[in-house]
């Protein structure tokens, strides 16, 4: 937690609308929460967003999952049925005091329920519109539905992922593209709010799943393009340099190692004490190594493979080889770097104490981003805040729309 004043906060006075469900678009709306924008969370009345559902259950808290405490951090929730009249009476209202709305129902979904781009910024001129769908809002398969595994699919990198004797696997976890695509929804909307500002005018940013999966596939467009090669699965090594991989220390722990030129090699072969291998024409050049790759994994798997990891290691940090431990999340939790860099924080969870979460990325010198509230422990908590503060309804009225099941 910071005590950074607000006004020193670099999205203070944006509001965002977060229609959105599970979490590439919700991610998209929690990154501008953390730099001060005034994140309001739709959810359905009564059951609440489904990602309170997903993963492992906070024991006790009767209103959500590890992940939605973590993901739904800043925000606040309102609840309201966005497929009844009077639900959507309310969100073009609220769109009137709105900078942005995000959103990641399947092409069409929000026209149907008159709040799709035309009657939103009609509403709002200047309104950032962040759309976040499988397959983008144009295109033949615009209506079709997917996840973040479907995306990796679609994008290429699945394909890519593991061992050309197995099955393709799902790189990282199936919500890699889930997070990228929120990421590249928030720099979207960040452009695009400074184009509103200074124009007025508002603008859709239309981002499908897949396509930061496709953006981030090294050269494999670029070298398929120009020669016809396809990139195919080769475990955890790399298509560019070897040795570029994971190798088993004797106390069974692994640690990764990147060489990606000869310098770096060399290094490599000191820490080693092999400096002779460097005058071996397999192993002198990048080309050559990689035209010789099991010969050169095997030779460095077995060094290290004859060390525990804190030697081997060691070692490698003393010859400025770049390597790491491959880290479990206990890991990461007994880390001294990642204590240092708070990238792992502690938040306040009303009546269960506290809870660990990634903190927050990028770190700004100046406005730095900030955790203040985990995530909304109950569907519609801030009901009579909004609706009540920016609205002006009644509790009277708020009651008659709780009871129809509008709110």
């Amino acid at each position: 937690m910071s005590g950074v004043a607000e006004a020193h906060r670099a999205l203070a006075g944006v509001t965002v609308l977060d229609l959105a469900t599970y979490l590439a678009a919700p991610l998209c709306a929690t990154l501008l929460g953390e730099f001060g924008a005034n994140v309001i969370k739709v959810e359905q009345p009564r059951a609440g967003d489904d990602l309170r559902r997903l993963g492992r259950p906070v024991a006790s808290s009767g209103g959500g999952s590890y992940w939605w405490f973590v993901e739904a951090r800043n925000k606040k929730s309102i609840t309201c049925n966005l497929r009844d009249p009077e639900g959507q009476a309310l969100i073009r209202r609220l769109v009137g005091t709105t900078h942005v709305v995000t959103e990641n129902f399947r092409p069409g979904t929000l026209e149907r329920w008159n709040l799709g781009w035309s009657e939103l910024s009609d509403v709002r001129r200047s309104l950032v519109m962040v759309r976040i769908s499988a397959y983008g809002q144009t295109g033949p398969n615009r209506e079709r539905p997917g996840f973040g595994r479907i995306a990796a699919a679609v994008g290429g990198l699945a394909y890519v992922s593991g061992y050309p004797d197995r099955a393709p696997v799902s790189p990282g976890t199936p919500t890699v593209p889930d997070y990228l695509a929120g990421v590249f929804g928030a720099v979207g909307a960040l452009v695009a709010l400074r184009h509103a500002e200074r124009t007025g005018e508002g603008q859709v940013v239309d981002l499908a799943l897949y396509e930061p999966v496709l953006r981030v596939f090294d050269d494999a467009i670029a070298v398929y393009g120009g020669t016809g090669h396809v990139r195919e699965r080769i475990g955890s090594g790399t298509e560019s340099a070897v040795p570029h991989n994971h190798y088993q220390s004797r106390d069974q722990r692994w640690i990764a190692i990147a060489c990606t030129n000869d310098r770096m090699f060399a290094r490599l072969l000191q820490a080693m004490g092999r400096p002779d291998l460097m005058g071996d024409p397999r192993m002198a050049t990048t080309p050559a190594r990689l035209a010789h790759r099991a010969l050169v994994d095997e030779v460095v798997a077995a060094w290290v493979g004859e060390r525990d990891a804190a030697k081997a290691l060691g070692a490698l940090e003393a010859a400025e080889v770049p390597a790491s431990l491959v880290a479990s999340v206990r890991d990461l939790f007994e880390d001294s770097h990642v204590r240092a860099r708070q990238n792992i924080v502690s938040v306040a969870l009303p009546l269960l104490g506290q809870l660990a979460m990634p903190g927050v990325v990028p770190r700004l010198t100046l406005t730095p981003g900030r955790i203040e509230t985990a995530g909304p422990s109950s569907p519609g908590e801030h009901n009579e805040e909004i609706y009540g503060g920016k609205l002006g309804l009644s509790r009277d009225e708020l009651g008659r729309l709780a009871e129809r099941g509008v709110i």
